[in-house]
């Protein structure tokens, strides 16, 4: 088993029943992990705010959100830039089992994510809503697809062999 760039594992029978907040701030080594595996230039910082709260029979809910600042690269532009991520969290555990699991479906759930052991990775869950929160194509602020094919005509080796074209 492979271990998680970004874990806070939590006992779920430890979850006060009227729940709990819980902040998941990544350390420099989290988040330098966490943006290897997001290809991602850098993450400057990533900070979650949980609301953990028992729902039904031994499940779990969590919502919240995530916040995020990274070092991008443009596509269009190939600059480094500033992205900002801030993405909401919401998701249901339910125990493994299967009448767990078809007794939460059964109160409107479309999905619910396992509890393993009797423990949820918050840490993976973060993870997860930030890799969500990215832009798949990243552009700088005033970049377009446009501009970029202007400059690449002016940069051409051939622009130089017209300036040389005689007249005729």
């Amino acid at each position: 088993m492979t271990v998680p760039p970004l874990s806070r594992p939590l006992v779920v029978a430890k979850v006060p029943s009227q729940g709990e907040t819980i902040e998941v701030v990544a350390d420099e080594r989290e988040r330098a992990a966490v943006a290897a595996e997001n290809e991602v230039e850098s993450i400057e910082r990533l900070v979650a705010r949980l609301d953990v709260r028992p729902a039904g029979k031994d499940g779990l809910s969590v919502r919240g959100r995530v916040e995020a600042l990274t070092t991008r690269i443009c596509v269009v532009t190939l600059d480094p830039f500033v992205e900002a991520v801030d993405e909401e969290i919401d998701v249901r555990f339910a125990p493994e089992t299967e009448s767990a699991a078809a007794e939460a479906l059964e109160d409107g759930e479309d999905t619910l994510d396992p509890i393993v052991d009797g423990v949820v990775d918050l840490g993976a869950v973060v993870a997860e809503f930030f890799t969500l929160g990215l832009d798949p194509h990243p552009r700088k602020p005033g970049a377009s697809f446009d501009d970029a094919v202007e400059d690449a005509g002016a940069a051409s080796p051939f622009a130089a062999l017209r300036g040389l074209k005689r007249d005729e």
